[in-house]
């Protein structure tokens, strides 16, 4: 193997396992290390920098940091259940706990720059944008059909799970950047806004069509089968305050968990969520499909819907049949009748949340905006542009129905790409990330930071009593960690983004460090091809997902050898060494967003 060259960013960024799997790119390490110390306001600005709704993500975020975390790996053999950091309510404690920060965020440009930017919808991906772009001095208006900015996160996230307040102060912080936001305006057609003499446009109006289930009964009993996700926003709104004793939610995702939570607290007494793939294979997150189970709703799986059941258009209830998963030849999940008899479940309401579409009726077909087979705009997966160049698209209007911390990382790239555009770049040229590497050491055997992790297992979120929360649907569930508690569930971070750096040519190959390594991942050996390589390490490298550090030639010929897979970042191989071959580095990655640094003018000057 070539010795790895340490020197591009993505072999360290990868290391660190949760900000490589946040799509934002969050430094998780360093924002915990920071509520640790009980530097709350610092920890809560480090995640608004990157992520921009550090207290809204904090209690709804899907967390693809928390499936990649190095501790839910290392843990494997110590217990039945192995668990990540609880990550995502860690950086809600930044939020509860920061006190007033405004002093310290972004001020309204001075001077505007003479340049308009329209947003169409206040979600997520459209407020990142107006945050990045707002400072620098763009005129940015926000257009949104509902009258307070916040999207799907306000309309269609629960209270019991996203108090307003949150909302409110999240959203305030990016309109009094001096964004302009007109609420209770609908775009009804691309071709007016652009003849408003916008410099740019930005669609980020989300995926805003729940699917409908087109089964025998559906008009019949129209009155009392709803679209989950205009349900929810007719709750929000106070349109609904009410539903049936019996209520069957169809869907497996995070809507449908939503869905059958707030039927639970608006008077369903039985409510039930009725899905036709295996609980297992659901698309909801497993955290959540655990909160609706712990609020006394049974989840069914392996039912497809036949029939909606009606007397005289009055619902009664639905037909299922009963199915299993098998895999066809090629490897295809199909859902194959098991042959028992089909099942009656008794309901007075449905709700279906079966998927999300997205609808662009209002984007005129004949403006030079392009559309695929599905009707969906054809946009750059980088840039974010369309075919038209001045027009972007982000979050679930791009590409369809994700999640919040997605739209907030497309944000974030429209915003490079308008600004570069404007300022007449080629916005396919990216900007690199900002890289520092920075040693922890303080004396022989101390660092800078903490390497004494506790073996604690994952700390559970106290939450308020289900007689409170189940009664009424504004009363928060979870209660967030008190200081204490957070401060032990950080101790459990392994500090993945303290590096081990290996300088080679001080290396005297005395084994030190393979001696004294907790998780054999040090080998001295010959080198080799890869995949031989990784079995005849200490241990050897199984996880292909894992990357391997090999040195350069040492004196006798052999190289070092590291599995990066298990390395608790523990500092002992440092320790150790007596010639300060191995050093503890904190990586620090800095995604470029829009303004000077992006742009090629400032980089060639640094």
């Amino acid at each position: 193997m070539k010795p790895t060259d340490v020197r591009k960013p993505d072999y360290y960024h990868k290391v660190v396992d949760c900000q490589w799997a946040c799509p934002a790119h969050t430094p998780v390490p360093e924002y915990i290390r920071l509520i640790a110390a009980g530097r709350y306001a610092d920890a809560y600005l480090v995640n608004w920098h990157s992520n921009v709704f550090p207290g809204i993500l904090g209690r709804t975020c899907d967390r693809p940091c928390e499936p990649a975390c190095r501790r839910g790996r290392v843990e494997q053999n110590n217990g039945e259940k192995p668990e990540p950091v609880a990550i995502c309510r860690l950086k809600r404690v930044a939020a509860d706990y920061k006190g007033d920060i405004r002093a310290r965020l972004p001020k309204p440009a001075a001077k505007k720059n003479g340049r308009r930017i329209a947003c169409v919808g206040a979600g997520p991906a459209s407020l990142t944008v107006a945050r990045d772009l707002a400072p620098l001095g763009y005129a940015v208006t926000v257009f949104d059909q509902d009258p307070r900015a916040g999207g799907f996160m306000r309309t269609q996230v629960p209270r019991f799970r996203l108090p307003e307040a949150v909302i409110d102060e999240e959203v305030g912080y990016i309109l009094d950047l001096g964004v302009e936001f007109v609420g209770g305006r609908r775009i009804d057609s691309m071709k007016a806004l652009l003849s408003e003499g916008f410099d740019a446009v930005f669609v980020g109006c989300g995926a805003p069509r729940g699917r409908d289930l087109d089964i025998p009964g559906r008009q019949e009993a129209a009155a009392q089968i709803h679209i989950g996700i205009d349900w929810l926003a007719s709750v929000y709104f106070g349109h609904v305050q009410r539903v049936g004793e019996r209520v069957i939610v169809l869907g497996g995702g995070n809507t449908a968990m939503d869905c059958c939570r707030t039927a639970r607290r608006l008077g369903g007494e039985e409510v039930k969520v009725i899905v036709r793939s295996g609980f297992d294979e659901m698309k909801a997150s497993p955290w959540e499909k655990e909160d609706a189970m712990h609020e006394g709703i049974p989840i069914l799986d392996c039912r497809v819907p036949k029939a909606f059941v009606h007397d005289n258009g009055r619902l009664t209830g639905m037909i299922f049949e009963k199915v299993r998963a098998e895999q066809d030849a090629k490897g295809h999940r199909k859902l194959v009748p098991t042959g028992e008899p089909d099942e009656f479940h008794a309901c007075d309401e449905v709700l279906l949340a079966i998927g999300q579409e997205n609808a662009f009726p209002w984007i005129e077909r004949d403006i030079g905006i392009a559309f695929d087979e599905r009707d969906m705009p054809v946009v750059d997966k980088t840039t974010l542009q369309s075919s038209l160049p001045q027009v972007f698209f982000g979050g679930d209007a791009a590409f369809g129905p994700k999640n919040i911390i997605w739209a907030v990382a497309h944000g974030h790239e429209a915003a490079v790409s308008i600004d570069r555009m404007l300022h007449g770049e080629d916005i396919t040229v990216r900007p690199p990330p900002q890289v520092r590497l920075l040693s922890q050491k303080m004396g022989i055997h101390e660092w800078s930071y903490d390497n004494d992790i506790l073996p604690d297992a994952r700390h559970k979120v106290p939450w308020a009593p289900a007689e409170k929360t189940l009664s009424r649907i504004d009363v928060e569930v979870e209660l967030g960690f008190d200081p204490a508690t957070a401060w032990k569930e950080a101790q459990r971070c392994l500090n993945c983004d303290v590096q081990t750096v290996f300088l080679h040519d001080k290396c005297i190959e005395c084994d030190a460090c393979i001696d004294i390594c907790p998780m054999d991942c040090l080998t001295l050996t010959a080198n080799g091809e890869e995949d031989e390589l990784r079995q005849r390490l200490t241990a050897p490298a199984l996880n292909l997902a894992q990357d391997l550090y090999v040195s350069g030639e040492l004196r006798t010929g052999r190289v070092m050898v590291k599995d990066e897979d298990v390395c608790l970042h523990c500092g002992l191989c440092a320790e150790r060494c007596p010639t300060g071959a191995w050093d503890m580095q904190k990586f620090l990655l800095e995604m470029t967003h829009a303004g000077s640094g992006c742009r090629d003018a400032k980089r060639e000057a640094a």
